[in-house]
């Protein structure tokens, strides 16, 4: 069997301290180097498009919620699980490169609608399907079955820590 870098730090920890189990580090171990190694990915895929990951979040987030309307800057915020500040200055670097609107609500001046630009919508379109094929690439080591059964057992893990969905 192939070793990895966890499988030295757990033996090395089974050596140093024989008392302690070091089995949750084989998982979450893991995850933490695989969450790197896929943030580096992920990063030099979204510099193509000349993008930072926060900017893709906010405009993919446009894309898929079909509201041609747009969204307002709270919407985006609760969606992208970001505080609004953050947000804003996402939404600055967004609007200064021509891929997002920012207009108020005619009906409720206090509101600002965000919403995708031409530019923007084509932009995102062509990012999101090379990052729907770069995470196939990513996954590549693994079968259909494996993968279904991996997004199967996380998905366990973060409800089991209070991630759930919020519509």
């Amino acid at each position: 069997m192939d070793r990895d870098a966890v499988d030295r730090i757990v033996e090395q920890w089974a050596r140093a301290r024989p008392d302690l189990d070091a089995a949750p580090m084989r998982v979450l171990g893991r995850l933490s180097r695989l969450t790197r190694i896929t943030e580096r990915e992920l990063k030099a895929l979204f510099a193509r498009f000349g993008l930072e990951r926060g900017e893709f979040d906010v405009l993919a987030t446009l894309r898929r919620a079909g509201a041609p309307d747009g969204m307002t800057a709270g919407e985006l915020a609760r969606a992208s699980m970001v505080t609004s500040g953050a947000v804003t200055n996402r939404l600055d670097r967004l609007v200064a490169k021509g891929y997002v609107t920012r207009e108020v609500d005619p009906d409720n001046r206090r509101t600002v609608v965000v919403a995708l630009t031409a530019t923007g919508r084509a932009l995102i379109d062509r990012a999101v399907t090379a990052h729907l094929e770069n995470e196939r690439r990513i996954l590549a080591a693994l079968d259909q079955g494996e993968q279904d059964r991996l997004a199967a057992t996380l998905r366990t893990l973060l409800l089991s820590l209070g991630d759930e969905a919020s519509d």
